[in-house]
């Protein structure tokens, strides 16, 4: 792909100008979900517990019960772990901008992952693929793995419910990390907001507590502290991704040893919601019981994701304006699932007409897939029709898209 600068300068001003334009007029962060349905009270009897003494205050129309924390996993043997060394910085990674082109930080960081292993391509190699349509908002963890596997010799995992001692433990043992974070950048209007970003992780120095990354965004070994990457990190629920030589398998599983399941992620990273529900506030805990929710959509209970998105949505509407998160269903679509497995189809469509309509460039086609599918279920076929369009249009050949084609009998 040969980028023209000259063009690319036009086009992101007028974007810019256009962008700001529609933000003054619909200002994208008081648009709020507020469920309409709720989960059967005796299922939330059940996963809900209220710890009044030990939940931060919040209006009382918007505090919500804490979750109860997921029994503790069946302890699994591991080797005994060897003392890391206080500093590790890893080579080799060749460093790639997002500058210069929309949206491009996930094929940046994944083309400074896979360089680590020497693999010789460039950012413009993978973006075509992971994001056909160039203004895409959002490619997922999943999607970079599917490029891994199906179009390298490499391998790669994901996994949620990371630490960031199995941060520095991948990395003492030579593998790079991409981890998938919450930044507060100003965007095209000028204010400061919540964005999903990717970074690689490649070294870490115990004694002035940072990890060194690779970030498409700032800069080639960009340091971020312990502290600030554990904030970062958990608005996406800890998820990390690997990516290995396929000889390697053995050993990166020995590094990540109960993580090598992906269930006892989602399970760590449900008891770290449960916890952080109760011990944190604002923002933070918004992000808790998302985690949550999303945890408990990747454990396929459903029921308990859903009460625990309730919560969170309650609680983000009741964060002062500046403070949401409103790009959130962008970037993690556990929602969708939780509410459509429930029977819940009218709140799975309001939540995609909420986020579809407070984007400038409304380019997500996970919403509108999922608004697709409640419209089939609800009747709204011609509905459904023009949403599954639309998804089509902004992500060529996205396989849900397609799928969801098929069925209405539409060419793709």
């Amino acid at each position: 792909m040969v980028v023209n600068p000259i063009r690319e300068r036009v086009l992101s001003k007028f974007n810019e100008i256009r962008v700001q334009a529609h933000y003054a007029l619909n200002p994208p962060q008081e648009a709020v979900f507020i469920p309409n349905q709720t989960v059967d009270e005796i299922v939330q009897a059940t996963l809900l517990a209220v710890v009044a003494e030990s939940t931060p205050t919040h209006p009382a129309t918007a505090t919500p019960a804490a979750p109860t924390p997921t029994p503790e996993l069946s302890p699994t043997p591991t080797p005994t772990a060897t003392p890391l060394p206080e500093i590790i910085t890893l080579e080799g990674v060749r460093y790639q901008t997002q500058h210069g082109l929309w949206n491009y930080c996930a094929p940046a960081a994944l083309a400074m992952a896979l360089s680590y292993w020497g693999w010789e391509g460039e950012r413009t190699d993978i973006g075509p693929l992971v994001k056909p349509f160039e203004k895409d908002k959002n490619v997922m963890p999943y999607e970079l793995a599917n490029y891994v596997n199906n179009h390298t010799d490499k391998r790669a995992l994901v996994r949620s419910g990371g630490t960031l001692d199995l941060i520095k433990q991948l990395v003492a043992n030579e593998f790079v990390v991409l981890v998938e974070k919450g930044i507060v950048i100003r965007d095209f209007n000028g204010r400061l907001g919540f964005m999903g970003h990717y970074s690689v992780v490649t070294g870490y120095d115990n004694t002035r507590r940072i990890f060194i990354t690779q970030d498409s965004y700032f800069t080639e070994n960009y340091e971020v502290s312990y502290d600030d990457l554990l904030r970062q990190w958990r608005s996406f629920n800890y998820v990390f991704l690997v990516i290995y030589p396929p000889d390697l398998e053995t050993a990166l599983h020995d590094v990540l040893g109960p993580y090598s399941d992906p269930d006892y992620g989602f399970s760590t990273a449900a008891q770290t919601a449960a916890q952080e529900a109760v011990s944190l506030s604002g923002v933070d805990q918004f992000f808790a019981y998302f985690n949550r929710g999303t945890s408990l959509t990747g454990l396929q209970d459903y029921a308990g994701a859903a009460a625990a998105f309730d919560q969170a949505f309650i609680l983000m509407a009741a964060l002062p304006e500046q403070d949401r998160p409103w790009r959130m269903i962008w970037y993690q679509t556990g929602p969708y699932f939780a509410y459509f497995f429930t029977g819940r189809y009218l709140d799975v469509e309001q939540l995609a007409t909420t986020t579809i309509n407070a984007a400038a460039e409304p380019f997500i086609e996970e919403s509108f897939v999922w608004r697709a599918r409640a419209r089939i279920v609800l009747g709204n076929r011609q509905g459904a029709i023009e949403d599954i369009k639309k998804a089509l249009e902004y992500h060529p050949g996205f396989a849900p898209a397609v799928e969801i084609a098929t069925q209405l009998g539409i060419q793709t």
